[in-house]
């Protein structure tokens, strides 16, 4: 007779099942994401990197690049903390409250803890093939500047997740939706993509403004994105941006698997 102990998966496999369950959901789904995770930031390149982008000289403020070229590493951060961030809200929510997968997950050997890191986990790679479609296409349109742009693709995952795994965690102490994760999108999702060096750097900004600027993963990830696809990262600076980020990727994670615990549990 088989034990329980046996029956009980090693906890990466535990969380790559996670990870499979909610792949299964999406190769059936995955176009109504398409168009948010990577549509959209073509367009947004196509129109500001090649149409307004066209306008602009090469200057100081873009490193004597094409604004196409200084735009797009930047951009593809920004995409992927959108995607985080929409990832990281209504799906969890939705998998405890309305389809209610967590819970069934739950009542198997599998641990709360493997749940909240097989989702981040699944976000990740999420993640990695949407930044990776967009990266492709902006090559094509000439908007990489050289092979540094990988180093963008690891940035823009690492700032994304920055972001997601502490909004995935506070998802799970939610029981319904309300005003929560408009909140998020339009006081936290929309001024960092507006104002966090994304479409122009940030020292042109008001002083007072910078510092807030300088706390948000996603300037952290723009400043690693831009230095990795142009070669011009300082080892200090490219140090400072990577143990932000990937510190706020591991409290995320420990209070990912807190509120998963409580939740699931009891």
């Amino acid at each position: 007779m088989t034990s329980t102990r046996a029956r009980v998966p090693a906890a990466p496999a535990a969380i790559w099942l996670v990870v499979e369950g909610l792949w299964a959901w999406y190769r059936r789904n995955w176009r109504s994401s398409a168009v948010s995770s990577v549509v959209e930031p073509v367009l947004f390149l196509l129109a500001l990197g090649l149409g307004f982008g066209s306008q602009i000289q090469p200057t100081a403020a873009t490193g004597g690049l094409p604004y196409v070229q200084y735009l797009a590493p930047a951009l593809v951060v920004a995409s992927a903390l959108q995607t985080a961030a929409f990832e990281a809200t209504y799906p969890v929510l939705s998998a405890f409250k309305w389809k209610r997968t967590f819970i069934g997950v739950g009542s198997t050997p599998i641990t709360a803890a493997q749940i909240a890191l097989g989702q981040l986990l699944w976000i990740a790679l999420r993640l990695v093939v949407s930044a990776v479609a967009f990266l492709v296409i902006a090559a094509l349109l000439g908007a990489v500047s050289g092979v540094g742009v990988v180093g963008s693709l690891f940035a823009a995952v690492l700032a994304a997740m920055a972001f997601a795994a502490p909004v995935v965690a506070y998802s799970a102490t939610l029981e319904t939706e309300g005003q929560q994760f408009s909140a998020i999108f339009r006081f936290l999702v929309v001024p960092m993509t507006v104002f966090g060096g994304t479409f122009f750097p940030v020292d042109q900004l008001p002083a007072w403004v910078r510092p807030i600027v300088w706390v948000t993963p996603l300037w952290h990830g723009t400043e690693l994105s831009r230095a990795a696809a142009f070669g011009t990262g300082e080892a200090l600076a490219v140090l400072g941006h990577l143990a932000y980020l990937v510190a706020l990727v591991v409290i995320g994670a420990r209070l990912a698997v807190r509120t998963f615990a409580r939740r699931l549990e009891v």
